[in-house]
């Protein structure tokens, strides 16, 4: 394994035990692991989601609202509230 530029080795010889600098091969191992793992999450939580927006398409709902709906669900009331009355002003800018 070579060392990073300006490190050097200090205690312990053995692969779990090596440190570069300041760096401990272990605590970086198991926050890569941490990282790896939580990834996996995300990509298992994302395809059922997928799965989700599958079954509602097939029950006959806009998938694409739905998507709007949870977006301005995460939104403070006041800021929904905000863009709706832009929405209006425009609309009616445009004659709509």
């Amino acid at each position: 394994m070579a060392r990073p530029a300006g490190a050097t080795k200090t205690e312990g010889e053995g692969a779990d035990a090596a440190q570069w600098g300041n760096v401990s091969a272990e605590r970086l191992r198991s926050l890569i692991e941490r990282i790896e793992r939580l990834e996996e999450e995300r990509k298992a939580l994302s395809s059922d989601i997928k799965d989700i927006f599958a079954e509602a398409k097939s029950a006959g709902f806009d998938v694409k609202v739905m998507r709007q709906l949870i977006r301005l669900r995460k939104q403070e009331p006041a800021e929904v509230e905000e863009q709706e009355t832009l929405l209006d002003v425009y609309r009616r800018a445009l004659g709509m």
